[in-house]
């Protein structure tokens, strides 16, 4: 199975328009647009019943107390964990393509509504529900894609990294709220066939430039 995307190339720069997060010169980040990305895939292997798409960082530092500090940097020894972005499930064996914005379009303070989705598919919880468990004025339930907005401060640029699974199943063996860490528990023993594309973005200014190209 092979999986692409007009959005950007795989081990490429992730454009801002699909950010949650961009740079800002003032106050190191503001909202960007949080479209989703475009994506088609073919080779698709025979009995595949359904599709699920996840997208996860798995640079995010595993201790938050430098994160967006002013006078403070990330250090790149820092252990790192995973963040989910996006848990798309049941999609149609039918589906060869997701549109750009199809998913996601604007930050929603707040967060999205799910798991129910268009067309009888589901949307897990993002991390981005644990993030602002604190904030009064972002907290809540955020179901579907939120793109980057990896700290400002951090000393690696973060990988995003895209995954399709074809499934053995028309309907993932979950039931209720879901991450991605349930997403990937029920899919085990499901899976025909994967097909991944990486994008990179950042936040801290003295890293971009190392991105161009």
């Amino acid at each position: 199975m092979k999986l692409t995307s007009l959005s950007f190339v795989d081990q490429g720069v992730i454009p801002k328009e699909y950010a949650f997060g961009k740079i800002d010169e003032q106050r190191h980040v503001a909202l960007s647009d949080n479209l989703n990305p475009q994506f088609s895939w073919d080779d698709v292997p025979p009995g595949t019943q359904s599709f699920a798409l996840i997208c996860h960082d798995p640079d995010v530092p595993s201790v938050g107390d430098d994160v967006n500090q002013e006078g403070c940097t990330v250090s790149a020894d820092l252990p790192r964990v995973d963040f989910f972005h996006w848990v798309l499930v049941d999609l149609p064996a039918s589906q060869r393509e997701i549109s750009e914005g199809e998913w996601a379009m604007g930050v929603l303070p707040r967060g999205k509504g799910g798991p129910l989705a268009p067309n009888e598919t589901r949307q897990g919880l993002n991390n981005y529900t644990d993030w602002f468990a604190q904030d009064n004025d972002m907290r809540g339930e955020y179901f579907g894609y939120d793109g980057p907005c990896p700290p400002w401060n951090d000393s690696i640029v973060h990988r995003y990294v895209f995954t399709l699974y074809a499934l053995d199943v028309a309907k993932l063996p979950i039931e209720g709220k879901f991450g991605g860490p349930e997403a990937f528990a029920a899919m085990q023993g499901h899976v025909l066939a994967q097909a991944t594309i990486t994008g990179t973005y950042t936040l801290n200014p003295d890293l971009a430039p190392r991105q161009v190209g």
